[in-house]
């Protein structure tokens, strides 16, 4: 019920967004708006504006989303008041300052959210971040619980098919931005993807042996958000 209900948030969002770009470009075009609205929409800012408020409001990456809000605001802001320029130098070090304090605040609270106070290992969880960047990473749990894999103009393989999943459902939540991500698990494993993509794509193309029955108490959901960028679920032959 509770997926039902994320799937509908996720389409009302959604169809909010395209009815209020629609109206803009409409009111531009009867000439309500004095000024060239296409170059606020069709702008870099205003694609990280929306990316940032669909993490806020979509996924659990709350702060991600709050920081690229406030760098996409933050640039937009000259593109709509009239005679206000930023200096083009600034641009760059605005974005390295604002993922420096993401890296910075996200370790504080990885730190803080130990999993070995919850009673599991670290080495049961995964958290990649492939930003500008990436490699291929082994994962090696008797009892995996999943984790986060986030890929920012990079990506990243995570290779699972040494890892035995933990009872339960798991959960892998992947953040894709013009990035993008390959699990590769088991083929006894039972997988359920249900990634959000907007002009991207993520496919699930593991394989079924007819030969092997999936162990329906322990099952890993892949969930999150691939945008302008896009992964798979696969396994080796």
């Amino acid at each position: 019920m509770k997926s039902r209900e994320n799937r509908t948030d996720k389409r009302v969002f959604l169809g909010g967004i395209l009815i209020v770009i629609g109206g803009i470009l409409l009111l531009n075009t009867i000439d309500v708006f004095d000024f060239r609205i296409s170059r606020v929409i069709f702008s870099l800012p205003f694609i990280i504006t929306i990316i940032g408020v669909f993490i806020l409001l979509n996924t659990n990456k709350k702060l991600l989303g709050g920081i690229l809000t406030g760098v996409g605001l933050f640039f937009l802001v000259e593109r709509i008041v009239p005679g206000l320029h930023y200096h083009s130098g600034i641009v760059i070090p605005v974005i390295l300052i604002a993922f420096g304090i993401y890296i910075i605040l996200k370790q504080t609270r990885k730190n803080i959210d130990d999993p070995e106070r919850h009673g599991f290992l670290k080495k049961d969880l995964i958290d990649d971040i492939s930003i500008f960047g990436g490699g291929s990473k082994i994962i090696s749990s008797d009892n995996f619980r999943g984790g986060n894999v986030t890929a920012i103009f990079g990506g990243s393989e995570i290779n699972l098919t040494g890892c035995k999943l933990a009872e339960g459902d798991q959960i892998i939540d992947v953040l894709l931005i013009f990035g993008g991500t390959t699990i590769v698990v088991p083929k006894d494993w039972n997988v359920i993807v249900n990634v959000t993509s907007i002009l991207g794509g993520f496919s699930d193309k593991s394989i079924r042996d007819p030969n092997i029955i999936p162990d329906q108490s322990r099952t890993l959901h892949v969930k999150g958000l691939a945008m302008f960028g896009g992964g798979e679920v696969k396994n080796y032959i």
